[in-house]
C-alpha cells in the first residue's frame, strides 16, 4: 500500500507520455530496479541513519504518519496537485525516487527495521514481494488502464488513499503515545 503501484499508474503514464511505447516498459523496469536498490539500502542503513541523526522512534513514527497522510491526501484529491513534467527520458527522478521509493516507504522501512532488526530476513522478503507486485503492475500499466479504464484506476487510487489515511492517523497517534510514555517516566 505504501508503494502504491495503482496510484502510481497515472503518474507514470503522465511522465512517460513523450516516451515511445516500446521503451516504456524498459524504463519502468530500470526505474524499479533503481528504486529497489534504494529501498534495500534504506532497509539496512535506516537504523544507523536514525542513530546518527539522533531521531527517536516516536519522532520517526509521527513523521512517517504525517508524510503518509500527505500522500493519502494526494491520492484522494489528485486534482489539487500539479502534474510532474519531464522533458526527456526520466532517470531516477521522479519515477524511482520519490514515486516508488518515496519518503513514506523509507520511513516505514526504517521504523520496522529499528523496532525489530532480528527479523531482517522477513523484512527483506516482504520488501522484495511488495516490489515484485509493484513492478509487475507498473510494467503492465498501459494494459491495465486500457482494460480497467481510467475511472476504475482513479477510484482504486482514492480508495487506497482513504485506507492510507487511516494508517497514517494510526501511525501518528502511536508516535504521540510512545512519546508520552517515553518522557512520562
Amino acid at each position: 500500500m505504501v508503494m502504491d503501484p495503482i496510484g502510481n499508474i497515472p503518474c507514470f503514464m503522465s511522465v512517460l507520455k513523450n516516451v515511445a511505447p516500446r521503451d516504456r516498459r524498459k524504463i519502468i523496469i530500470r526505474e524499479n530496479l533503481i528504486a529497489l536498490a534504494a529501498i534495500v539500502v534504506f532497509l539496512f542503513a535506516g537504523p544507523y541513519i536514525l542513530n546518527f541523526l539522533q531521531i527517536s522512534e516516536p519522532a520517526l513514527t509521527m513523521a512517517g504518519g504525517i508524510v503518509l497522510f500527505l500522500i493519502a491526501l494526494k491520492m484522494i484529491f489528485p486534482q489539487a496537485y500539479v502534474e510532474e513534467s519531464v522533458d526527456s527520458e526520466p532517470l531516477i527522478f521522479p519515477l524511482a525516487i520519490p514515486y516508488i521509493a518515496g519518503p513514506s516507504l523509507m520511513a516505514t522501512e526504517m521504523l520496522i527495521m529499528s523496532k525489530d532488526p532480528g527479523r531482517w530476513r522477513e523484512w527483506l522478503f516482504a520488501v522484495v514481494i511488495a516490489w515484485t507486485l509493484s513492478v509487475t503492475i507498473l510494467a503492465f500499466s498501459s494494459s491495465i488502464v486500457a482494460l480497467a479504464g481510467e475511472k476504475v484506476i482513479k477510484a482504486a487510487e482514492r480508495l487506497m488513499g482513504l485506507v492510507l489515511t487511516a494508517v497514517s492517523i494510526e501511525m501518528t497517534m502511536k508516535g504521540i503515545l510512545k512519546f508520552m510514555e517515553l518522557y512520562r517516566a
